[in-house]
Formats: C-alpha cells, structure tokens, sequence
C-alpha cells in the first residue's frame, strides 16, 4: 500500500494499542485495524471459544434516535418504517436484530437496535454508516433527532470466560440475559453493554466513551483469560456461527428471507400481522414468506479438507451443467478441524444433505448442505 493510502485510514481509539500488542494492521472499511496478533489467527479462534477474546470493533457505526415528543414508542415506530422487524416490542433493556431493507426487499444494511428507555440506540455496520446516517435523516428526521456517537469506541469481550472476567468490572454482567442492554458501569466507566456479540459464543458488546477506550481495554486483557482477537478470527469465528457478513452473505439485492433470516421478522409484520408491511419492499419480502423465494441461503459442508472460498461457483452435477449458485463466504473452521462454507442454491437444492459440488482450481468438489450453526451456539438464555 502507498504510503498516501496508509495516512487516508482512519485509526479506531485503541490503534496505539494494537501497535503496541504487534497486531498486523489492515485496511478494512477505510479503516486500519488488526487482522492479527502475535498468537495467529488459530490460537486467537481457539482461544475465544476456549476462554475469553478482546475485539475492537469501533469502526461499527453507533447511532441515537431520540424521539422528539418523548415517547419511545414513536421513535419505534418510526424505525419500522424502515425495517421488517417489530421495534415497538422491544422492551426496555432489550435489543433486536434488524435490517434496513430497499424498495425492491433487498437488505441496505444489517444491525442491532436496543431500547434504551428514553431512546434507541443503533449499532450499524462499518462500511454503511455514513449511508446508513443519512437514510436515517431523510426518513425519519420529522420524528427523530438522530444523533451520531462517533465519540465512542465499541469493543466486544467474546467466549465462555468473558461473564467472569467482565463481573470484576461491572457488576450486572452476570445477571445479564442474551441481548439485554442497556447503559452499565464497568469499572467505574459509563458504558452501554449488551450480551450479544458476532462469535456464537457467550459475551458482550461494550461501546465507551473514546477517551476511556484504552484504559478500559487493558483491564481486560490484564485478566489471563483474555487475548486480544484480530479480524482474522473474527471472520472464521461468525462464519462457523453461520452468521452473516454484510456485503458478502447478504446485500442490496438479497431479501431477509432469501438469506434465512425469516426468524428475523416476527409475525406482527408479515401477512395477517398486527402491523404488517408498511416497510421498504414490503411487498416482494412478504411475497417471499407468503410463497417461497426462488433461491436459500445455505451451510455447505466440503466432503475433504480443502477450504471453498467466497465466490467458487455452486454445480448439482460434478461433470456437467451450469452454474446454480455461488459461495459468499468460506473457510476453513478451526473448531471443527475442517472446511466450512455458506451459499446460495436454488430452494429446490436446498434442503439438507443435498450434494452439490463447488468449482476450486478447475475441479468440481464434492460438498453437502449443512445445519447451521456448524458450532453450537453458547448465548446464555
């Protein structure tokens, strides 16, 4: 990389940080961020699932929608408006999955909105906030103050250990249930914390005022339990999760149920629902759901050792036949000492066990549609 194309990164609150633990810096969504650290992207995915791992994640864009007259139902419904999801029953302490969809179903962004009892606080991804923002202000603005947080980092504490390691900080972590959320002290630090997280396992999402990123950080790789985690691993630990990247498993021209994600959207805005449609797309996405969408998102499963990429063309036949889907995104998947993949086929091709093969250097691999997640999922319930 030109030196020019260095200095245009944008560096997260802890770059120092990463330096200083010899993290391999990267660009990712115009940011210069650690892919790995000195341990290797095997023993830093290991790791999380064995004990505790420490993400920077302050690239992701988090974002306030203050309801004007002072009801967070109004900002709720404001936001469903704009996504499939039901906002408005979300209670207060809880988040959601969401996504932004466009006129035609396909999905403009994916993220989380938690009800913060005053306001709905969203945490979006990288390469979409700026857009994602500026959405926000052309739909809901009459409404809705939207506020940018860009004066916060946001970290995640992921793996079977992170409730012990982050109960010394904060004292609700353990109390805390899957995709509670709200504002907590952790070490004497306002912090917004979620039990959630981008791994499969048990953790938290932590967003803190920038200034006390650092400070924060250390206490928590202090703990031996805790390495810092790259975005190497990151990537490896969500795809055996069979969780989507946006951009890759999911886009603009992907609808929630294509992708899915049909558990996404609760009933009360499909066909029939209490407040059904009245979002972007509506009307091709509930198609979807109400008939069937031509195409599934899937796990694959290769029958040998070697890794299927993102972007090797799908076949139902291993001599003959055009292409009848692609991989998005693939891997080879450390907890299970073998490579893993998801695409999209045909529905018809769909359903678990089908055989398919999957074009790597000129040869048609065989391969299996696979349950997903292909690890078990730890979220405490």
């Amino acid at each position: 990389m030109l030196a020019h194309d260095q200095d245009s990164l944008k560096r997260p609150p802890l770059h120092g940080l990463h330096v200083s633990l010899g993290g391999k810096m990267v660009p990712f969504a115009g940011y210069d961020m650690p892919v790995q650290y000195p341990a290797g992207v095997l023993k830093e995915h290991l790791h999380t699932r064995a004990s505790a791992g420490l993400f920077d994640v302050s690239h992701m864009g988090q974002l306030a929608l203050r309801p004007k007259s002072g009801r967070i139902e109004d900002a709720a419904r404001a936001l469903e408006r704009l996504v499939p999801q039901d906002i408005a029953a979300i209670a207060e302490g809880r988040q959601r999955y969401a996504q932004f969809t466009n006129a035609d179903g396909g999905i403009l962004d994916d993220l989380m909105a938690a009800n913060f009892g005053d306001h709905l606080f969203l945490v979006v991804n990288a390469a979409c906030k700026d857009a994602d923002e500026t959405h926000l202000r052309a739909h809901l603005s009459g409404d809705c103050i939207i506020e940018s947080l860009a004066d916060r980092a946001l970290i995640a504490l992921q793996g079977p250990k992170s409730e012990s390691v982050l109960a010394k900080f904060c004292a609700e972590a353990p109390s805390m249930k899957f995709m509670d959320a709200g504002p907590h002290q952790v070490a004497g630090i306002a912090c917004f914390v979620s039990r959630s997280g981008y791994t499969g396992e048990d953790g938290f999402e932590i967003s803190v005022p920038a200034g006390d990123a650092e400070r924060l950080a250390k206490m928590l790789l202090d703990n031996p339990e805790v390495l810092p985690i790259g975005l190497g691993a990151r990537d490896s630990l969500r795809l055996e999760a069979g969780l989507c990247l946006y951009g890759h498993d999911i886009d603009t021209a992907t609808t929630p149920v294509e992708a899915a994600l049909e558990w996404s959207v609760q009933k009360s805005r499909r066909s029939g629902g209490a407040r059904a449609g009245g979002f972007p797309g509506a009307e091709k996405i509930l198609a979807h759901f109400d008939n069937g969408a031509s195409r599934r998102r899937v796990g694959l499963r290769a029958d040998g050792r070697a890794p299927v990429r993102e972007g090797a063309l799908l076949f139902a036949d291993a001599n003959a036949g055009e292409p009848i889907g692609k991989v998005t995104s693939g891997g080879f998947g450390p907890s299970l000492n073998a490579p893993v993949a998801m695409g999209y086929v045909p529905t018809s091709l769909s359903a678990l066990g089908t055989r398919l093969f999957a074009e790597v250097r000129g040869q048609r691999l065989p391969l299996a549609v696979a349950a997903m997640p292909f690890v078990k999922n730890t979220y405490k319930r």
